[in-house]
């Protein structure tokens, strides 16, 4: 008959302290008594090399989750990984000699080398290159090559050395037999050589095609030396007063760039103002010859104004008639400021009733006000620009002992006076003497210092805002 023992081991139950018999319990409590053994059971060894207090932070007995981190290699831990050799043979390594082919006198030098590898070539010897120098016989040197300034010695010593110091002209120079032969440049040396490579290049090329031949400007090197040498050789004051010239040419450069820009922004205000009119009195003809009906049925188009443009509202939708009356963001400050104080002067009130042909008339009235603005704003800095030349001209002339203050224009003749001789005409500019050259760096243009700008911005804003009034 079997034991307890083993009804327990075929049932699959854990067995207790007294192997007893079996009793009903064991049967109905053994799931729960081995889920409860497998969960107290279920620990985790603190790694190999990790520190307690490391290992408390993931591990402990009040909190019996797992750790979020397990190392992979149990076995090692936190140690350092070894490092792990392979079974294979070592390759045997031997001393052997060796030969450079780039050397001609035979050395032979020794180094360590794998057994595998004996005699094979020296593997730097794919870094030796030797430069192609032309080799020409006797009758083409006499029918081709031929020049009065050089002796055929001469030459194959010269193209000897080109070959045994591959191109490196300076050395060439530098080996070159200057007791011997005549004393060469190094530009000499050079033009030698790349003229008769380009001949020979012409003359063994094949029939209907057309070579590359090499080109060496000899004059144009020896210009580019002799300049080196000459900013080499510059004085401590020559370089200052080059950094001073280049300086003045820059401002020179800005204030021609200015006053092209100034004179374009001129050109288009006289150009707007002239289509402007010009539309005006178009559109004046066309609605006396329109009917009063067709006039009512169309709508009124707006002319396109050179001082404002004013967007136009195409989009599909409801839209304010007053919105065509806002001034649009590219006009500035000065300029809006300056509108509404003109229109507060004669009585105009800003914000009229946006019918149609208030909104289109009150639009053109400040579109030729800003117009306005702003060609008195050039009309402005133009005499103030006529008036610092006048200046500087006249202190130019005093400076050069030309006497007194001239009457007239520039260029032009002398101008007759009432009742008297005829006054002296403007001194042309040989007559300005060389004591103040100093001063005539740029006699078209002064520069501006911020408190005149200000001044001259100002002046002209409020002469423009006076002018406008009718007398």
């Amino acid at each position: 008959m079997a034991a307890g023992a083993d009804v327990r081991d075929i049932l699959e139950l854990a067995g207790g302290d007294n192997d007893g018999p079996i009793s009903k319990k064991d049967f109905i409590n053994s799931e729960k008594k081995k889920a409860k053994k497998t969960t107290e059971t279920l620990t985790f060894k603190r790694p190999e090399g990790m520190h307690r207090e490391v290992y408390a932070l993931l591990y402990s007995d009040k909190n019996r989750d797992a750790p979020p981190l397990l190392p992979s290699d149990t076995t090692q831990g936190y140690r350092t990984v070894k490092a792990k050799l392979g079974c294979k043979r070592v390759r045997p390594w031997k001393w052997m000699p060796f030969t450079n082919p780039a050397r001609r006198d035979g050395a032979v030098f020794h180094h360590w080398r794998r057994m595998a590898e004996e005699g094979k070539d020296y593997p730097f010897a794919r870094f030796n290159k030797a430069v192609q120098v032309p080799v020409y016989s006797e009758q083409e040197y006499q029918m081709y090559l031929h020049d009065d300034g050089w002796t055929k010695a001469e030459t194959d010593h010269l193209f000897d050395l080109c070959k045994r110091f591959d191109l490196r002209f300076i050395v060439v120079h530098d080996r070159y037999d200057h007791q011997q032969y005549r004393k060469r440049s190094t530009e000499d040396l050079k033009e030698r050589y790349y003229n008769i490579c380009g001949k020979l290049t012409k003359v063994r090329a094949a029939t209907g095609t057309e070579p590359k031949m090499y080109v060496f400007d000899a004059g144009h090197e020896r210009r580019r030396k002799e300049q080196l040498e000459r900013l080499f050789n510059r004085t401590p004051d020559q370089v200052a007063e080059e950094e001073y010239l280049m300086q003045e040419l820059r401002k020179m450069e800005s204030r021609k760039k200015d006053r092209e820009k100034k004179a374009q922004d001129l050109q288009k205000l006289i150009t707007a103002a002239d289509t402007n009119t010009e539309m005006r009195r178009a559109e004046r003809k066309a609605t006396k010859k329109k009917l009063p009906l067709k006039r009512e049925m169309e709508k009124p188009t707006v002319p396109e104004t050179a001082g404002i443009k004013f967007p136009d509202f195409k989009s599909a939708g409801v839209t304010l008639r007053s919105q065509r009356m806002k001034l649009p963001s590219s006009v500035g400050q000065k300029k809006i400021k300056a509108i509404d104080q003109i229109l507060t002067e004669r009585e105009v009130d800003l914000n009229p009733m946006p019918t149609e042909e208030i909104v289109q008339m009150f639009n053109e009235l400040r579109s030729d006000l800003v117009l306005v603005y702003e060609l008195k704003q050039a009309h402005g800095n133009c005499e103030y620009e006529q008036q610092m030349l006048r200046h500087r001209y006249e202190a130019l002339l005093k400076a050069g002992g030309g006497g007194g203050v001239p009457v007239g224009p520039p260029g032009g003749g002398g101008l007759e006076a009432p009742g008297g001789p005829e006054v002296p005409a403007w001194p042309g500019p040989d007559d300005i003497k060389g004591e103040a050259k100093e001063q005539i760096i740029d006699v078209v243009g002064a520069p501006l210092t911020p408190n005149s700008r200000k001044r001259r911005e100002s002046a002209s804003s409020s002469s423009s805002i006076k002018k406008v009034k009718k007398p």
